[in-house]
């Protein structure tokens, strides 16, 4: 049997009528822009996340990003933001023209860790960007803390953690500014790219909306000269007909992770993802870690299993950022080498899980009694190149 890493079309095969009407509902109205569809994805989804105000936008980084230049952000400011995330996280800060200053992340968690986000203020701070990494909430109470000492704001990436609970509130609730993405692929996503600003106060929001429609509130009267990112009808009415089944399509993740936890517990140099103690994970995805991670993908892939490395080059090293900030960060570079996911999915069949956790049994106990490839180091050719390139 073989199985996908993510299969994209079951959504659209279990709601099918559901999103075909809510497709043919937007072609007939001849509205496709900032009209009805989108007001009410904003009202429902902020009524989900219990935030007061949600802006929908054209994508997860236009959230971030809109956010941050709504509080001001702009050159010669720092935002501290995790070293292990996806690019993004680090791209919404330098689009307005600060700078990402990198702290790194619990090990254990994947998440940013706020000891580290203490260590890297200094004057030129104006924010701290925590994300909600792989579908579970950061520390929020702890950086949250820090940053009312210091007088910053938080601006958190849920990009990954719809539905995500933080010590029993979702993420986005409770005195927050979040930002999320509906990429297709997330545990709510779109037919394509989209985003949404989730905020409890009405002035920031009213800002976003004002930065995304080329800073008009009025039509031919403009107060900023700004670009757009407008989430359109299509988009927000499929994504109004995905929001009614999240919790369920969470609950179906959160079933796959327990089996996965369970059956994959003690295998040898396999290390599973921990969920901290104020987390509600919705698994956006299931990230395991293995020191001879390069093999144990290739010895899946010929048993059938898809998988995906997020992510093989940290931020910091990539050629988008090399040079531009000082590290190092080992557990970056660490997680980079080591880091595998799983296939994971409201659509996951109980069966594709069995040969899941058959292959990752029989690869680890093949790597186990094998030597290891190129040489002695306990962490595999690949991790040892990463910590001791420079």
């Amino acid at each position: 049997m073989t199985v996908p890493f993510l299969d994209l079309k079951a959504p659209y095969v279990e709601l099918k009528e559901d999103l075909d009407e809510a497709v043919r509902r937007v072609l007939a109205s001849g509205r496709y822009l900032l009209g009805p569809e989108l007001e009410a994805l904003e009202a429902e989804f902020a009524d989900y996340c219990g935030g007061g105000h949600c802006v929908a936008v054209g994508s997860g980084v236009d959230a971030l990003e809109l956010i941050l230049r709504a509080l001001g952000v702009g050159p010669g400011d720092d935002v501290i933001v995790p070293s292990h995330t996806f690019i993004a996280s680090w791209v919404a800060i330098t689009k307005t023209g600060a700078r990402p200053v990198p702290a790194e992340p619990v090990e254990s968690t994947f998440l940013l860790d706020p000891a580290a986000v203490e260590a890297a203020i200094t004057p030129w701070t104006v924010a701290i960007m925590p994300v909600h990494l792989y579908g579970q909430p950061a520390d929020l109470d702890a950086i949250n803390a820090i940053a009312r000492r210091r007088g910053l704001p938080v601006v958190e990436d849920a990009a990954q953690a719809h539905g995500a609970r933080h010590r029993g509130f979702r993420v986005g609730a409770r005195p927050a500014t979040a930002a999320f993405s509906f990429y297709p692929g997330n545990n709510l996503g779109a037919l394509g790219d989209g985003g949404a600003v989730v905020t409890d106060d009405p002035q920031l929001a009213a800002e976003v909306r004002l930065l995304r429609n080329c800073g008009s509130r009025v039509k031919y009267h403009h107060e900023k000269p700004t670009g757009n990112s407008r989430l359109d009808e299509i988009q927000a009415a499929v994504l109004r007909v995905k929001l009614a089944r999240l919790e369920e399509w969470n609950a179906r993740r959160r079933a796959v992770a327990e089996r996965y936890l369970s059956e994959l517990a003690g295998l040898d140099d396999l290390l599973l993802p921990a969920v901290a103690p104020w987390a509600e994970h919705v698994w956006h995805q299931f990230v395991v870690r293995h020191p001879r991670r390069q093999e144990l993908q290739g010895l899946l892939a010929a048993a059938g299993i898809g998988t995906l490395i997020h992510y093989p080059v940290p931020v910091h090293r990539s050629a988008a950022y090399a040079g531009t900030v000082a590290g190092p960060f080992p557990i970056a570079d660490r997680l980079a080498g080591e880091v595998l996911s799983l296939p994971m999915g409201p659509h996951l069949p109980a069966e594709a899980v069995d040969e899941v956790v058959a292959a990752m049994r029989a690869a680890t106990a093949h790597l186990s009694s094998g030597p290891l490839s190129g040489g002695s180091s306990h962490h595999g050719p690949a991790l040892a190149q990463l910590i001791g390139g420079e």
